[in-house]
């Protein structure tokens, strides 16, 4: 299993600057960011090297941050990498309630961070269709 932080924040200058620099100097390396806003609010989400210890800093610093688990899938970095992943969840009935990726090696390797109502579902899924799901130290060490 693989955890993001998420971090609600007023949609204003600043807020991402804040949570990057309490990151970077305490040595937390952020492998993946996702920011959506709506109505002057937003949320973004963080893969870091150091999950646990992101979100602790990011709470003492008195910022609203939350860390949950998520699946990571890797995919290869090619055209229908990302519909062979949803063609297996929506046969089984799984819906995709956020998502997004990154390239690792361009056009070899991907990962796809997904959130979903059942994971341990979802896992066994993917897992039993051949897929492989990272967790928290291996994403790091790509």
């Amino acid at each position: 299993m693989a955890h993001q932080v998420s971090v609600f924040a007023e949609n204003k200058p600043g807020r991402i600057e804040k949570i990057a620099r309490i990151l970077a100097q305490e040595g937390v390396n952020i492998r993946a960011i996702t920011i959506s806003s709506a109505n002057g609010f937003g949320v973004v989400k963080i893969l870091a090297d150091q999950p646990q210890k992101a979100f602790e800093l990011l709470r003492e610093h008195g910022l609203p941050a939350y860390l949950q688990e998520v699946i990571a899938v890797v995919l290869e970095d090619v055209p229908g990498g990302l519909h062979r992943v949803a063609r297996i969840l929506a046969e089984n009935d799984i819906n995709i309630e956020d998502a997004y990726g990154f390239v690792v090696e361009k056009g070899k390797t991907a990962v796809l961070v997904i959130q979903v109502e059942n994971e341990p579902h979802a896992q066994s899924v993917l897992e039993r269709n051949g897929f492989v799901l990272l967790s928290d130290e291996e994403i790091y060490r790509l």
